[in-house]
């Protein structure tokens, strides 16, 4: 029987071309690329980033990090190149310290125990400092390039299957002997230690074969997994959840057992094409999480659903709503960090590949200058994929004066090269009325396709309608 259909979207989520898409639920986007979940059910475009301090070399920022001391002095630290720098405060010049040079290329891990930073490159001797603006060799103390403070002393990575641990209450000391207890632990298993974290009061060790081990300071536990992270640069946590990237996708581990969280957009991360994320990616792709998001950065990626290229895509979970959203960078991040500057705002800076750090900015519309394409893709079949249906009405809500346009397309196929996008014009009314032409609007499926291009304009989708009939009424 002939019947009229509508859809309404007016709650739109994350990417998922995971699932079937004849399972979907309304409001799930087989695209979204540089938008951001603000109101909630709505999708914003993002704002931008400009240059933070400058350039005192043109290598790539490897790690950017901080340390906050007990008097409450902010110093910002980057290593790029073969030198590790600070900004007192996150103002003041890049600057060298004294011992500031590091291993060419290196990445650097640092912990914090009583007011005293330690840090090391995995190459080079591992040092200290109570300054933050001179460091000293840290004499006896392993070569690590992963830290953590865990039960008042500071555990280290080390060479092949070994971690180490220092002195409690103190930084610098990594003797053996006497009244002093430093010491080793071998964490058996292929591959080497890679990562020393905290999580739920228990300390991490986890291994490049992917193998993780909890220790309480007293026993070893194999965790009998292989889901450590490939990065231990995607190591970052929001209240006690930490996330990481490994070659199977995203987990979260909060102290039992990692779990994957990914699945919406499985095939950004591997996919039969072979297009999703580059192998060698996995090894070094660095993350943050910046209020209530994770940012990862996985270079250029082309999803094997909608094969749909994003370059340096920016993969972001957002924890408060359980989503996965695309950005796309106008450069490709090398290091994030996320830090409380000396005005108590939560600030998120990154770098890249030529020595500039920037800023993202939280009232800009634009990539240092440059415009931001943002898009967002829907499908839709009415819950009756098998029926013909002639398509009549799209309305349309956003915020009245966007730049945004619209495409639809009608077909009977997912395949990109079948569909014949029409354009229905800008959307600046804020509640646009598009009437498909009778003579192409016949098809079971309808894609929408919402984007903009602009250096200063915001703008927000807040949801849409879209009414028709089955053929049989025609």
């Amino acid at each position: 029987m002939a019947k009229e259909v509508t859809v309404r979207v007016y709650n739109i989520g994350g990417i998922n071309t995971y699932t079937n898409p004849f399972l979907h639920k309304d409001g799930e986007p087989i695209t979204c690329v540089n938008m951001v979940s603000d109101p909630y059910g709505a999708k914003t475009k993002r704002t931008g980033y400009s240059t933070f301090l400058g350039t005192p070399d043109t290598a790539q920022v490897n790690s950017l990090f901080s340390w906050t001391n007990d008097s409450g002095s902010l110093t910002l630290y980057r290593a790029s190149g073969s030198a590790l720098y600070y900004s007192v405060g996150g103002t003041g010049a890049w600057t060298l310290p004294s011992n500031g040079t590091i291993s060419n290329g290196a990445r650097v891990g640092h912990a914090v125990l009583n007011n005293t930073l330690i840090l090391g490159d995995g190459v080079g001797s591992t040092r200290h400092s109570t300054s933050g603006t001179a460091f000293t060799n840290t004499n006896l103390a392993p070569i690590a390039s992963s830290f953590e403070q865990y039960q008042g002393r500071i555990y280290t990575n080390g060479t092949a299957s070994y971690g180490f641990y220092g002195v409690t209450n103190d930084a610098t000391n990594w003797n053996t002997s006497g009244t002093s207890d430093s010491s080793s632990l071998l964490i058996p298993g292929a591959g080497t230690v890679q990562s020393v974290f905290k999580s739920a009061d228990k300390l991490i060790y986890t291994k490049s074969s992917g193998q993780m081990y909890k220790w309480d300071g007293y026993n070893l536990v194999d965790m009998t997994t292989l889901q450590g992270p490939s990065s231990p640069y995607s190591i970052a946590q929001k209240e006690g959840l930490r996330v990481w990237v490994n070659r199977d996708g995203y987990y979260g581990y909060g102290g039992n057992n990692p779990e994957l969280i990914s699945n919406p957009i499985e095939t950004q991360i591997y996919n039969r094409d072979g297009d999703a994320i580059v192998g060698t990616v996995f090894n070094t792709a660095p993350a943050e999480t910046h209020r209530y998001d994770y940012y990862s950065a996985v270079g250029t990626v082309t999803d094997g659903f909608t094969d749909r290229t994003i370059t340096n895509c920016v993969q972001k979970y957002d924890f408060k709503k359980n989503e996965w959203l695309n950005l796309s960078m106008g450069v490709n991040p090398t290091a994030f960090h996320s830090y409380t500057d000396a005005n108590g705002v939560r600030q998120m800076i990154f770098g890249d590949a030529n020595g500039q750090c920037y800023q993202l900015s939280g009232t800009t519309y634009a990539d240092n200058g440059g415009a931001i394409a943002s898009e967002i893709m829907f499908m839709l079949d009415a819950n009756i994929p098998e029926d013909d249906k002639l398509w009549r009405w799209l309305t349309v809500y956003t915020n009245p004066g966007c730049q945004a346009k619209c495409q639809v397309a009608v077909a009977d196929t997912f395949q990109k090269d079948f569909l014949k996008w029409v354009e229905i014009g800008d959307m600046s009314s804020g509640a646009t009325e598009y009437r498909f032409p009778t003579e192409s609007s016949r098809g079971k499926l309808l894609f929408i396709r919402i984007y903009e291009s602009s250096r200063d304009t915001p703008f927000t989708l807040y949801g849409f309608s879209v009414q028709g009939i089955t053929e049989e009424a025609k």
